[in-house]
């Protein structure tokens, strides 16, 4: 809660990716890992993919590691409408959700971070949010984990932070043309935790090590 360092942050950005963090908290505090969702062609979006097929039945938790690991905006979909009975309903959550963790300048409108006028944030929003997130251990499992072979799936981790820095324990990767790219990571090291958020930054993994 501490802040070690800021620049411009409270400047309203496009945040990408990292609007998934939301998305896995507010489905985990809204659903069971192991609910089961059949997929409907509904749940198709552009951009980054898990690659979900019509038909196809997935629990809760591996559509998570799909939203998480892969930045799948489809698996992203298919959760939202599960827990918010519309993408709709699911981001009436989402901002009910920043306004309880006291993200005043921030603004959702979908659960996956493609551009939208009415979808932004700020660098001290998503400490914030990082910081929610960091007290949920089911989303922390999913966020550190660096690959994983579930629901006939084998899903790597965009996160290259994992690899870089000892102690990392995960968190979000983002990128669309207009927004940049879009970082909010965490590392622990002799039980302190540090949570680092970085928007529109093209050196953004040397960053977030340096800081």
């Amino acid at each position: 809660g501490q802040v070690l360092y800021e620049k411009n942050g409270d400047r309203q950005m496009l945040i990408a990716s990292t609007t998934k963090i939301m998305t896995a908290l507010v489905v985990l505090e809204h659903a069971a890992p192991d609910d089961v969702i059949t997929v409907t062609p509904d749940h198709m979006a552009e951009g980054s993919s898990m690659y979900l097929k019509e038909g196809e039945t997935l629990t809760l938790e591996t559509l998570l590691y799909g939203v998480l690991l892969c930045s799948g905006n489809d698996a992203a979909v298919a959760v939202a409408q599960h827990v918010g009975g519309s993408v709709k309903g699911f981001v009436a959550l989402m901002n009910e959700k920043a306004r309880e963790l006291g993200m005043e300048h921030s603004s959702f409108a979908n659960p996956n971070g493609l551009d939208d006028e009415q979808h932004y944030s700020t660098a001290r929003d998503m400490a914030k949010l990082a910081r929610a997130a960091l007290e949920n251990e089911t989303l922390m499992r999913i966020a550190s984990t660096r690959s994983v072979t579930i629901g006939g799936r084998t899903m790597t981790n965009h996160n290259k932070l994992l690899h870089y820095v000892d102690g990392c324990l995960g968190l979000k990767t983002g990128y669309t043309k207009a927004a940049g790219r879009t970082l909010v990571s965490c590392a622990e090291k002799n039980g302190q935790r540090l949570i680092a958020v970085t928007l529109q930054d093209g050196n953004d993994w040397a960053d977030h090590q340096a800081l």
